[in-house]
């Protein structure tokens, strides 16, 4: 009876710090806003932006000094492009420069006075191509644009300086082996495909942190951890404790999780190759780990505003450290050590090889053990984590208690 008694007593501790938990949840607005609405708007606000994938007629404007037969070829030929639009003609640098600081273009393209005597006498020539690099979609199309053009007459040069008979000929020497350039798991070139799968993973962990690290700042202030005395009678009171409030957290970014990773991605046509069974068996680990990292990490938050300060900071060189906006095999071993700390490294790089990829969970069985490793070592934390917050809590307690009774034998002494 007593294994029955301790079960249904450890069930009911659970329910309580269930309750409780959802409750101050639900009253906090600051919680309320980083559990429910920014995993909600956020998505769908940076999803949008980028979902048009690739950007088309880009304004640019072009500072022709060598007014040659090939410096227009040239332009008629990026101006031809489906992604660069030649919209003005300017007389000098600075006059581009001003069309720029403008807005009126987002590039320039500046062709030397010696252009066309240089290619005349078999010399290498140079186009210089300036870029507004405030958005990145304006300056690969300004960039690769001028880039292609460049290589396609450089070949069609070569080829007519090869004495060739027929037209064939040329062909074969300007281009000896066709082939066609499509990129890996992304057909489109476009950054969304590339980099937002790994920013949905990411918010999900930032956003579960900052409210789990908010929740912990506003009890450490109002000392609510007193509450929690009663359901720590024993050690194993401490898992009751992380059990029911990561349950509550469970619950909430269970809807969230599937949001971000099933529904976002559907609806601005991202690549999704991932089966939902294998979505679920990914995520599972994944918040969890994320919800036991932000217990662990709440004891660093002494107020509110601090997680705020700690987790914002840090978002954009964690996107970095999962390899997924810069290569993995040209992050410092030092910097890769810190990223294994961190759920969504393992998480990011898991989720793109499903989503993104087509591989299986065989094929994540790496990034898969390393996220239920921190689950396990998290959960831990958290553990000692509580017990800690408790012990100083019981010690506020028997403070007050024994400064009580000092007080109450005072102020018998004094009557008397």
């Amino acid at each position: 009876m007593s294994i029955f008694h301790n079960a249904y007593e450890a069930i009911q501790d659970s329910l309580y710090i269930w309750r409780q938990e959802m409750r101050q949840v639900v009253k906090d607005e600051g919680v309320l806003i980083f559990f429910i609405i920014v995993p909600l708007a956020y998505p769908i606000l940076y999803s949008w932006i980028y979902n048009n994938e690739t950007v088309r007629e880009v304004p640019v404007a072009v500072v022709d000094q060598s007014h040659s037969a090939l410096s227009r070829q040239f332009i008629r030929r990026c101006d031809a492009s489906p992604d660069v639009r030649v919209a003005y003609y300017a007389q000098d640098l600075d006059e581009a420069r001003s069309l720029v600081s403008r807005q009126l273009v987002k590039g320039v393209y500046l062709i030397p006075t010696d252009f066309d005597t240089r290619l005349n006498r078999m010399q290498q020539a140079t186009i210089s191509v300036y870029c507004d690099m405030s958005l990145m979609l304006t300056y690969k199309a300004i960039f690769q644009t001028a880039q292609v053009v460049s290589m396609g007459m450089g070949s069609e040069l070569t080829s007519k300086l090869g004495g060739h008979y027929t037209h064939r000929e040329e062909v074969i020497a300007a281009r000896p082996l066709d082939y066609a350039e499509v990129a890996l798991y992304n057909p489109q070139g476009g950054y969304g495909s590339s980099v937002l799968p790994a920013v949905l993973m990411l918010i999900l962990q930032q956003t579960l942190v900052l409210g789990i690290g908010l929740s912990a700042g506003t009890a450490r202030e109002e000392n609510r951890y007193k509450q929690l005395i009663p359901v720590s009678r024993y050690y194993h009171g401490m898992f009751r404790i992380v059990f029911g409030k990561a349950l509550c957290y469970f619950m909430i970014y269970a809807v969230m999780g599937a949001w971000l990773v099933a529904a976002v991605p559907r609806l601005f046509h991202f690549p999704q190759l991932a089966p939902w069974t294998a979505l679920v068996a990914l995520m599972v680990p994944y918040i969890l780990a994320c919800i036991f990292f932000g217990m662990a990490v709440s004891c660093m938050v002494k107020y509110r505003e601090n997680v705020m300060l700690l987790m914002v900071f840090i978002s954009v060189p964690l996107l970095f450290l999962t390899g997924a906006s810069w290569p993995q095999s040209n992050i410092p071993g030092a910097w890769q050590g810190v990223s294994w700390l961190f759920p969504s490294t393992y998480g990011v790089r898991a989720y793109i090889k499903l989503n993104s990829m087509g591989a299986s969970l065989a094929d994540i069985s790496t990034e898969y053990v390393i996220l239920w490793t921190h689950v396990l070592v998290y959960f831990i934390l958290a553990c000692l984590v509580y017990r800690y917050q408790i012990h100083l809590a019981r010690q506020d307690v028997r403070d007050r208690l024994t400064q009580m009774k000092q007080e109450r034998l005072e102020k018998m002494m004094a009557g008397e």
